[in-house]
């Protein structure tokens, strides 16, 4: 909300500085959700990169914000919002 209310017309990263892997992050969902899913791999595309860490100094500065629920965390509140628009009990 800050955001959009504020003069700031560039993109704003508010993404979390806490890098973890696509294979960690997959590994929380399935955690979280008590999926029994397999992960599959496959090759990386060419321009993929290798480190995932945004930069939230202009959030911090701009906004006075950054992000205080950890991954495992934000994907455990999200889930029964995503679970109701799924129709799943």
């Amino acid at each position: 909300m800050r955001l959009s209310r504020s003069d700031e017309h560039q993109p704003v990263n508010i993404g979390s500085p806490d890098e973890f892997t696509i294979l960690e992050c997959a590994e929380a969902v399935l955690e979280v959700t008590g999926s029994q899913s397999e992960l599959k791999f496959e090759a990386l595309p060419q321009d993929d990169p290798t480190r995932r860490r945004p930069n939230i100094a202009k959030a911090r500065t701009l906004l006075g914000w950054e992000p205080h629920i950890s991954l495992k965390e934000g994907l455990s509140k999200a889930l029964p919002f995503f679970k109701s628009r799924a129709g799943v009990a």
